[in-house]
This record gives C-alpha cells, structure tokens and sequence, in this order.
C-alpha cells in the first residue's frame, strides 16, 4: 500500500519551500514522537501533515496550528500514543479526531474517514483507509493536501496549483458541498479573502446566495470561531473593498454593520487595526448609537471579560456623544478606575472612527500605553493618624473624596485640599 501510493506523491526539486517548511516543524517541536509511533505501528500504518499547516507553508505563512490525518482508526490511535507514553484527549473521537499534547504543543490527529450522511450542520462519518476518500469529503482543493515527514506531498486535487493561481476551488459540486455543511459560505470568504488571485466566479456565487439561509442552522459558537479566523487586520480591508463578500458577510452577520470603516484606512489607523485583537475590531464594527453592539454580545457567547470591554467603548461612546470631548482629564478617569486596556481601546476607537487626524489622541494614545497606574500618596492609616479619623463609615467617605479629586487633578492633592475635605 505505502509503495502504490508513494508513486502518485509529488516529489520536485520546486518543492523545497515545503520540504524547509516541514524540516522547521521537526525542528522546533517534538511531532517527530507522534510520526515515529504511528508509522511504526504497522507495515501499513501511516501518518501524514493535512490543510492549513501544508496550505500556509506553501504559501509562506506563519504556522500557528498542525493538523495531522492517519489511517488508523481512533481508538487504534489511542492505544499507540498511550503505549508510547504521549498525552491526548479524545477531544472529537466521534468524528476521528484525538489532540495530541507533548510539551505544550497541541496536535489534532484525524482518522480517514468519509461522510455517510449530513445535514447541513454536523456530518456521520465512517473511517476508511483510502486518503483519496478522505481527501473527497473535504471543502476546498487548497485544504486537500498532504505530506509525509519529509514534505512528499499527496495532492489528488491538485490544490497546490490552484493555491499558486489563487483559484478557490470546491471539491466536486459547490452546491451538494456547502449543503453538507452551510459553514463552508463563511469559509469560501475567508479563503477567497486571503488567498484569491482571480474575480469571483458567478455561477458559484449564485450557489452560495441561494444555501445562505442555511447558515441560520449553525451554531452560534461555529459562526463566531469562523468569523475570528476571517476577521484579522490582514483581510479587513480587502473584504471592505470587496462587494460580493461584503453582501454575503452583511447578511450572515448584521450586527457588523461599520465594516466599511476599514475601506479607507490612513497609515496611522493602519498601524492601530494591525496591532489590533478580535474583540476591538469587532467593537469597531459593531457599536454605534444603537443597541447593535448589546445584541451582538447577546447572540454570541463572548467572554464576560470581553463583554465588559466592548460595553466599555460603547457606554463611553454614547455618554460622551461620540467622543467630541476626549481630554487628559478624562483619559486619568478611565486610566485609574477601569485600567489600561480600557484607555486603549477608547483612544484607538476615537482615532480610527474620527475623519480627521487629531494629534492630540495619537499623543495621548502613545503616552498611556507606557505609563503606569499610579498608587493614592494617602490611605486609610494617615487618616486615622494624623488627623484622629475614627474608622467607619466617615473614613471611606472621606479616603473616596480625596481619590476623586486625586484623580481629577492629574494624580495630584495639595495640603490645602485635602484639609478642605477633612474639615468638611
């Protein structure tokens, strides 16, 4: 079995990109335990790299995740990593797929399977042997290619070539696939966004247009894992620029309805979104006047930690009438009470939303992101101390007092203010 299906592997001298691209995987993690085990189970075991990991190394990306597929069925899988003394956890073995965990790094190992049924939303699978089978059921071309350890690659449907002429491609009938699963709409943007060198074909858009109401199968916490994979600073532009997929991204996702800000985009609001994490952009996008940014937070499990910061900029944005009035003063109240994180995404909002370049904002913007927060000179004890404060209720009436017009005074309370609020 090894030997037929290594004479339909790719093996070039124009494939050194991904035999250095998989060398530097060996090299800076210990997947070679996972490669070692698996091979060596059998005379016709075999493990191999698949999507994401081959498709960036082919195209010169960053590597943030590995997948890897076998022929072995889960539970044999299981068995081989344990004997080999290799933590996992059988986080989708329903589906076939076991995470590998060796010195923090995480590998998700797929078994060959195929798709028995579907609904639209979720798949029975059945395993199998065959990697062409395997490579059948998956979405696009550009995820249907393998490597061995030594970068041979197995690619039946020739996505590296499509890859290399920014062709995005379905795997048989675009319409039968994305009913298989309607998620494959939102991940046809993302792919197009990021990898497409051609206009969009409309024969494939009408498919898409025609399964979108499909999309309201999903889950929410599928829909939101995929728009973070697709909104990143790299691709917001584009996508703003790009009519099809702002109709299509528009009516999957309403909430986001400021996604044309990132169309026109200044040097300075480049550097801020580049330097940007999901939650701010889609705070960007999602907050204006309206409660549009309270049913975002509602329709998708967020966080409550960055619930709290998208409420941040929202409330502040609405009390203060869009930011017409955003002074050092203001920026002191938000600094010591609600952190730095808070006078960040308020100062970069302001200056990304304003028309106008405001120095003052960039200014102010570069000199809370170094400082830090500063420590009230008096307490409770100096009080009591110094001037006979009993303890109680008066006392933090009065150590409240004095914070406020601390902070307010830039960090500063002269002796005749703060006699003022203890006589008082």
């Amino acid at each position: 079995m090894k030997n037929f299906l290594k004479k339909i592997f790719i093996s070039s001298n124009n494939l050194d990109n991904i035999s250095h691209g998989i060398k530097e995987i060996s090299k800076n993690t210990p997947i070679n335990k996972i490669f070692k085990a698996l091979n060596n189970y059998s005379a016709n075991s075999e493990v191999r790299y698949v999507g994401g990991c081959i498709r960036k190394i082919l195209n010169n990306e960053k590597v943030d995740d590995i997948d890897l597929a076998t022929n072995l069925e889960p539970e044999i899988v299981c068995d081989v990593l344990n004997t080999n003394n290799i933590n996992f956890y059988r986080t989708g073995i329903e589906h076939g797929t076991i995470t590998s965990v060796i010195d923090d790094y995480k590998f998700e190992i797929t078994s060959l399977r195929e798709d028995v049924s579907t609904d639209g939303r979720h798949a029975n699978v059945k395993f199998s042997t065959s990697w062409k089978q395997d490579a059948s059921r998956r979405d696009f071309t550009i995820n249907s290619i393998y490597s061995d350890i030594n970068g041979n690659l197995f690619d039946p449907y020739n996505g590296k070539n499509d890859l290399e002429k920014g062709c995005i491609n379905f795997i048989g009938d675009p319409d039968k696939r994305i009913k298989e699963d309607y998620l494959r709409i939102l991940r046809y943007l993302r792919f197009f966004i990021a990898y497409s060198k051609q206009p969009h074909n409309t024969q494939l858009i009408r498919k898409l247009k025609s399964n979108i109401e499909g999309v309201s199968m999903l889950s929410k916490d599928r829909l939101l894992d995929e728009l973070q994979k697709l909104i990143n600073a790299k691709t917001l532009e584009k996508l703003s620029k790009d009519k099809t997929c702002m109709e299509l991204i528009s009516i999957i996702f309403p909430e986001l309805k400021n996604i044309n800000i990132f169309s026109k985009l200044n040097s300075i609001k480049r550097e801020i979104i580049e330097n940007s994490d999901f939650i701010f952009l889609i705070s960007l996008m999602v907050i204006d006047e309206t409660d549009n940014s309270e049913y975002f937070l509602y329709k998708f499990n967020i966080s409550k930690k960055d619930e709290k910061r998208v409420r941040k900029i929202s409330n502040f944005y609405k009390e203060n009438k869009g930011f017409k009035k955003l002074n050092e003063k203001i920026v002191n109240e938000i600094f010591y009470y609600d952190g730095k994180q808070a006078v960040s995404d308020i100062l970069n909002f302001k200056i990304v939303k304003s028309k106008k370049i405001d120095s003052n904002l960039i200014k102010l913007s570069k000199t809370y992101s170094n400082k830090t927060k500063p420590i009230i000179p008096i307490g409770a004890v100096e009080l009591m101390e110094k001037y006979k404060i009993p303890e109680g209720k008066q006392l933090g009436v009065k150590l409240k007092l004095i914070e406020e017009l601390w902070v307010k005074n830039n960090f500063k309370i002269s002796d005749q203010q703060l006699e003022k609020i203890i006589k008082n």
